[in-house]
């Protein structure tokens, strides 16, 4: 296989890492939302951008009321409808692997839930977006903005990689963008109900266990 090689571009902004994105690769790149903060924040500095802007939602059947609420504030606000992809069925998989499988094996249930569902949201584009921030915790301290993911085989952009807590708020306060309303409530990372508590950076995540990460980012 041919060295891919990396471009540098690590002293650019958000915005202009996303119009890099948007030149290079649209239509064929695609934004993942979670209806977190940061999510909230590329899909406003984006549409602003490219009002084409393809974005997905990886739904698990066990968001948070929150999260879909914001998930309906936002298409309203924008005018956008976004992807969905999803696993099997919740009794499905309760039949196949017993109930409350986040319980017993966690990564099978993020194996089920979100990565087999990501793998079919990537499989026909050549880019992709996520908010992925470095000080959100240590396994993702080095973050680069533009990099080649091997898992997915596709570019990946983290244009928010070095963006604090603070500069998201900001962001959010000054343009006005809709933000799960968890974010208020002491939860800092927001995924399924099961396995999130209310806690600083990603320590609300499977809390009780050593997992840190679903597996979407490697």
């Amino acid at each position: 296989m041919a060295t891919v090689i990396q471009p540098n571009l690590e002293s650019r902004t958000a915005e202009e890492i996303l119009e890099y994105m948007v030149e290079r690769f649209h239509p064929r790149l695609y934004v993942a939302c979670s209806f977190q903060k940061e999510a909230s924040v590329i899909l406003d500095m984006l549409v602003k951008i490219e009002p084409e802007a393809r974005f997905f939602v990886l739904d698990t059947g066990v968001l948070f009321k929150q999260t879909y609420k914001t998930w309906k504030q936002i298409e309203e606000r924008y005018g956008i409808e976004i992807d969905v992809y999803k696993g099997m069925s919740l009794e499905r998989q309760a039949e196949l692997h017993g109930d409350e499988l986040w319980n017993s094996d966690p990564d099978k249930c993020c194996g089920i839930r979100k990565v087999g569902p990501m793998e079919q949201a990537l499989s026909k584009v050549d880019a992709w977006v996520a908010g992925l921030r470095r000080d959100q915790s240590p396994t993702r301290a080095d973050t680069p903005k533009v990099h080649w993911d091997d898992k997915h085989g596709l570019w990946k952009a983290n244009p928010l990689a070095d963006w604090s807590e603070a500069d998201v708020w900001d962001y959010i306060m000054r343009n006005d963008v809709p933000y799960n309303e968890l974010h208020d409530r002491g939860y800092a990372s927001i995924g399924c109900t099961h396995c999130t508590s209310p806690a600083g950076g990603r320590d609300g995540r499977w809390a009780g266990t050593d997992k840190i990460e679903c597996g979407l980012h490697g």
